[in-house]
């Protein structure tokens, strides 16, 4: 089992925590991570795009031109495609781009995801994550004493005010709560900080 230390607040050792091997001690599975990552992506896509076919567009309705003798192209319409303000051939219309993968495969992608931030320690656990008041001054001088740099996730058990207004404004950190862990925020963010009680559920849940 994987075995990292628990940290309080102030970046000191309190205890350390065996992880579960079947969540946080796997092989990552790269093609599953990768095809669940496009699957997030794709549902996020809104499919708003649209535009004006011949028939939608306004005018046309007569031939500009008799069919033969004036020595142009005959043209039908104005509001043809190769026209000035014509109507598109063949153009986006508004479509939903969402698909559905496998429960399993989210789930291994998730701990395929942990796996190597264990790996590669970019995994911080806290006892807990606590903050008397709204003030982003305590939040920057907690990650400073946790010496974590760069961009960095906090994975929450429950909705915590506090922390979340904390950090808010932080540039590069993100605070989300358990039941809204996805792929693309656990890639997105190299440093990940899991309450000892988000760890607890994570194992409950995934398990």
């Amino acid at each position: 089992m994987p075995k990292v230390d628990v940290l309080d607040m102030n970046g000191k050792k309190v205890s350390d925590i065996e992880l579960a091997e079947n969540i946080f001690g796997i092989e990552p599975n790269e093609a599953i991570v990768h095809s669940v990552l496009v699957n997030y992506l794709a549902n996020r896509r809104q499919g708003t795009q649209s535009t004006k076919t011949r028939a939608e567009v306004s005018g046309g309705g007569k031939k500009p031109w008799r069919q033969k003798g004036t020595g142009r192209a005959r043209q039908g319409s104005i509001r043809a495609p190769q026209w000035i303000k014509g109507g598109i051939a063949l153009g986006p219309k508004p479509r939903s781009y969402k698909y559905t993968v496998n429960k399993k495969e989210r789930r291994l992608a998730i701990k395929s995801v942990l796996s190597s931030k264990v790996t590669e320690k970019e995994l911080t656990v806290v006892d807990k994550l606590e903050l008397k008041e709204v003030k982003t001054k305590n939040m920057v001088k907690a990650l400073q004493d946790l010496k974590i740099t760069g961009k960095v996730l906090i994975v929450l058990p429950e909705k915590n005010e506090n922390v979340y207004m904390s950090s808010r404004n932080i540039k590069g950190v993100k605070t989300i709560l358990l039941n809204n862990i996805n792929i693309f925020d656990l890639l997105k963010y190299n440093n990940l900080i899991l309450p000892v009680d988000t760890v607890k559920k994570i194992e409950e849940v995934y398990a």
